[in-house]
């Protein structure tokens, strides 16, 4: 959404505002919504959890403090990424919906935002924390959660001046995070790099397509995601 100024049939200044994108057919807009629906930002780390847990070769292959068999519990991992992750983040927005703190689940006012962002920074911050005291939990594991931590500390900060995109935001953390393991790890990851960047796209021009949201904000959003995930790596 870019916004501009004309005059109004009285004369006077008026500010005006319409989509970066032309309006697109009905059936583009319902994929878009799909889209936005899919990866939104309490799903996508859980997404990246699955691919940690499930796709990566030696990740999560043994950790014998979580099991008595020498083996990791993945499904107590994965478990404990939906709760932390999606569903308390969930439960809170509708509670603050249903008690009327709130105007739309959908969080499309900055004031919106707050009480939800800070909710969600103590979430993270605990799946966080307890993944770093896990004896030989995977580093980049926790990494990721901090980053997740990371991210939505800034955009609680960044939605101080513009209502920042958070889908772009957890969009940038998985294009970093994907990455980030492409080049520290000897394996073959040029197919995951083109899933990552079909996703970015996808999600992105579908925030342009239905949301309100301007170049400024969704660029501005992946741009902070990246960095949230690449000072996670260096200090976590």
């Amino acid at each position: 959404m870019s916004t501009g100024f004309i005059i109004n049939e009285k004369n006077r200044l008026e500010e005006t505002s319409q989509h970066d994108l032309p309006q697109q057919p009905a059936a583009i807009r319902f994929i878009a919504k799909i889209i936005s629906y899919i990866f939104h930002p309490v799903f996508v780390p859980v997404y990246i959890t699955l691919f940690m847990l499930y796709l990566h070769p030696y990740l999560f292959v043994e950790l014998p403090a979580w099991s008595k068999t020498g083996g990791l519990d993945k499904t107590k991992v994965l478990m404990m990424s939906i709760l932390m992750f999606s569903f308390f983040p969930v439960v809170t927005v509708l509670l603050l919906k249903a008690l009327d703190f709130i105007r739309s689940i959908q969080l499309s006012a900055q004031k919106d935002r707050i009480i939800p962002l800070v909710a969600c920074g103590i979430y993270y911050f605990w799946i966080w924390y307890t993944w770093r005291n896990q004896h030989n939990f995977p580093e980049v594991a926790v990494k990721l959660a901090l980053s997740v931590w990371i991210s939505v500390s800034l955009a609680l900060l960044a939605n101080i001046i513009m209502k920042i995109s958070l889908h772009a935001i957890s969009i940038g953390v998985m294009l970093a995070f994907i990455f980030l393991l492409a080049y520290s790890e000897p394996l073959n990851y040029g197919i995951y790099i083109a899933v990552a960047l079909l996703i970015a796209g996808l999600v992105c021009t579908s925030r342009f397509i239905v949301s309100d949201h301007s170049s400024k904000e969704v660029y501005g959003g992946l741009a902070l995601g990246i960095i949230s995930m690449l000072v996670a790596n260096i200090f976590g």
